[in-house]
């Protein structure tokens, strides 16, 4: 990659763009800014390409470490520099086997229903019991000791479609409490609706947190959970909940990192994050495959251009985000002592439907500086926003060092359709959007690279804003 330009292209450049970085941001040169919207994407090829040459990536299996070769072949590739591994210590690998449940009275039908994150199995002739239902986050919580005792809680929360996902903020707490409540209730296991918007009968998985429970816990796919929920308002309801699953020894999962190093100041870092994993019931094309493919684009982006930026632009694909967020930790660990030198940190990990909106969370004078990049996003439809960014699940502990974050806030109206399911595959991508979102992030990695100014978010405003 030829680095330099001409000493007299170099010199109009570095007059554009001189100055500190708490100091009013620069115009960007702008036919950079053309150049990243004009060029053609390959962020639903890449997204594509992880997920047939690793299928699924949950952590400690063999599709996490083919996703980690994938990643270190690809980023190579593409033409970063300084790519490598990154250990991390994962907590004991959690494994699925086999899965059933099956109403038993006042009829039988089989149920289609998926183990959560974590559980524990049932006996081998699995669980028999009565179904006692909450209709609420806070009836679960208000579940009374011995409320449950010898019965199946199920947990019936209804999840909203909404465009900026606030309704999975709101109800995915679901799976965090159903089988911990339940079993401070007495309950011997514990369901959930699935947490999603869709009608499909394909159920959906997702993690426990960290405090898991030792009750068997499940999730009913959404039209089983409508019809259990039918049958309870009629009389009693039994059922047979059967849950195979294993907890192995720990394993050692990889970050992976690669650059595109700042032609002006390298030392000072944008940080561009997806997470690598997956779940184990589809191969991840949305969660996470198309953020990966996006930051990676957006990579190749910018080493295409004829001069790179003037800081480093480091991707980052984090190990174990879905159950544990072991690689979010490690790599603010390991890279403590750099923490004051990331100038912004961005996450890509809202499915792959289009950006709509800009936002930031930083220091003093941050907001005026992102109002000053708004007719650069308005080729691609991005509006810049008045409300913080909220950060996402691997860049939570860089806001907790202060590091600004920058979110490229997506249209998630379809995405919890497939979300933590079989269906999440590639066959769910819309390339004209995914590559409308490349563009995007691409174009802020760029400006934030270029200009800096975002200054440190102040201790006050340094915990979730969602």
């Amino acid at each position: 990659m030829v680095r330099a330009l001409s000493g007299l292209l170099v010199a109009c450049l570095a007059c554009a763009t001189a100055g500190d970085p708490a100091s009013p941001a620069p115009t960007p040169p702008p036919d950079a800014v053309r150049a990243l919207q004009r060029r053609p994407s390959r962020a639903t090829e890449l997204t594509t390409a992880l997920c047939d040459a690793a299928g699924p990536r949950l952590a400690g299996s063999d599709g996490e470490t083919l996703g980690v070769a994938w990643a270190l072949r690809t980023l190579t590739a593409l033409g970063l520099e300084n790519v490598h591994p990154e250990p991390v210590e994962q907590e004991p690998r959690w494994a699925r086997g086999t899965e059933s449940a099956a109403l038993t009275s006042p009829r039988a039908q089989p149920l289609a229903v998926t183990a959560l994150g974590g559980s524990p199995s049932t006996p081998p002739e699995g669980i028999e019991a009565q179904v006692l239902e909450v209709t609420s986050l806070e009836a679960l919580e208000a579940l009374a000791p011995g409320a449950a005792a010898g019965k199946i809680v199920f947990a019936n929360v209804p999840m909203t479609r909404r465009a900026d996902g606030s309704g999975y903020g709101q109800e995915a707490g679901v799976r965090r409490l159903a089988a911990k409540a339940g079993a401070r209730a007495g309950a011997v296991a514990a369901l959930i609706r699935s947490v999603g918007t869709d009608t499909n009968r394909l159920p959906h998985t997702g993690g426990q947190g960290v405090e898991r429970s030792m009750t068997p816990a499940a999730a009913l796919a959404i039209p089983d959970a409508e019809l259990l929920h039918r049958l309870l308002t009629q009389g009693p309801v039994s059922l047979r909940l059967r849950l195979d699953t294993r907890h192995e020894a720990p394993t050692v999962g990889f970050n992976v990192v690669g650059e595109v190093t700042g032609r002006e100041r390298p030392e000072e870092l944008v940080l561009l994050g997806a997470h690598l994993d997956s779940w184990d019931l589809g191969v991840g094309a949305l969660d996470d495959g198309a953020g990966v493919g996006v930051v990676l684009d957006a990579a190749r982006a910018l080493l295409e251009l004829p001069q790179w930026p003037r800081r480093t632009v480091r991707v980052v694909l984090f190990a174990n985000e879905e159950n544990g967020l072991a690689g979010a930790l490690a790599y603010a660990k390991a890279h403590a002592e750099e923490l004051p030198r990331h100038v912004s940190a961005t996450e890509v990990d809202s499915g792959g439907d289009q950006a709509l909106g800009l936002r930031v969370l930083g220091g003093e004078g941050a907001r005026a500086v992102v109002s000053g990049w708004a007719n650069s996003f308005a080729p691609h439809g991005v509006e810049v926003r008045d409300d913080d960014a909220h950060g996402g699940a691997d860049t939570g502990p860089l806001l907790a060092a202060g590091v600004p974050m920058l979110d490229v806030a997506q249209d998630v109206s379809r995405y919890f359709d497939v979300h933590h399911t079989a269906n999440d595959t590639p066959a769910q991508l819309d390339a004209a959007q995914l590559e409308q979102v490349a563009r995007s992030v691409a174009t802020l990695a760029w400006l934030a690279a270029e200009q800096g100014g975002l200054g440190r978010v102040p201790e006050a405003r340094r915990g979730r804003s969602r």
